[in-house]
């Protein structure tokens, strides 16, 4: 079940770690898996880092619709959006079986946040309670002002999520076509990946509006097609 917050945060029904392409992450995916899977005591907080566009996001949300699929409660919390909300709103989450705080670098410098997220973590610890959190850099390489939140965070399992190759992408794209029932064939998917932003985030929204356009307009998605679509929004 979700747990309800004062502002709305959706998890995307496609973010699972069934649709993610693991590359050179696999020994993550396996630990966030187990993390999501389990709740057996030995729970170990999950701190992972990487650079715009490697899938931190969408893990942490995987990760959370795996626990609500066992019925147990789970939060996401992008802390990109601390602004919205105050820190008030940790209160009681370590009762919950998961908590996923995302981009934890946006509240560096943010005295009471830290604190706040302090607490959280000994509290999670203490009700051996599962807590992942995300950022862009490895604990030691955020501008926190508390040296006690950096050690915590240290504390449990770090992973570097490696960003995907060029080719990885490429197979990413059609994996993710693959998924939603639209067929990519490699010269599509190449043509498409040399003509714009290449960042997993802009490929996926732009292969999510190829989809509905394909739909729409009862058509394979040709390289004719591709140009089509690519010339009307430019």
């Amino acid at each position: 079940m979700a747990m309800q917050l004062p502002l709305s945060i959706r998890l995307r029904d496609h973010a699972t770690f069934e649709n993610f392409f693991p590359a050179d992450n696999q020994q993550a995916i396996t630990s966030l898996q187990h993390a999501a899977q389990h709740r057996d005591g030995d729970a170990t907080a999950l701190y992972i880092w990487g650079v715009a566009g490697s899938g931190k996001s969408h893990l942490m949300q995987a990760a959370c619709h795996r626990v609500a699929a066992r019925d147990e409660a789970a939060v996401y919390l992008p802390l990109r959006d601390y602004e919205l909300f105050t820190p008030a709103l940790f209160e009681g989450m370590e009762s919950l079986a998961l908590v996923c705080l995302d981009d934890i670098e946006a509240i560096a410098g943010q005295r009471e946040w830290e604190e706040a997220i302090f607490h959280l973590y000994n509290r999670m610890q203490t009700n051996e309670a599962q807590l992942i959190v995300s950022a862009n850099a490895a604990p030691q390489g955020l501008a926190l002002l508390l040296p006690d939140l950096v050690t915590r965070l240290g504390w449990g399992l770090v992973f570097q999520l490696n960003e995907l190759g060029d080719e990885q992408k490429v197979l990413a794209l059609q994996a993710r076509a693959q998924a939603i029932g639209m067929e990519m064939g490699d010269d599509v998917a190449h043509y498409l990946f040399s003509r714009t932003r290449r960042d997993m985030h802009s490929l996926f929204s732009l292969l999510a509006a190829l989809d509905h356009a394909t739909l729409a307009a009862q058509r394979r998605l040709t390289i004719p097609f591709l140009k089509a679509f690519m010339a009307r929004d430019t």
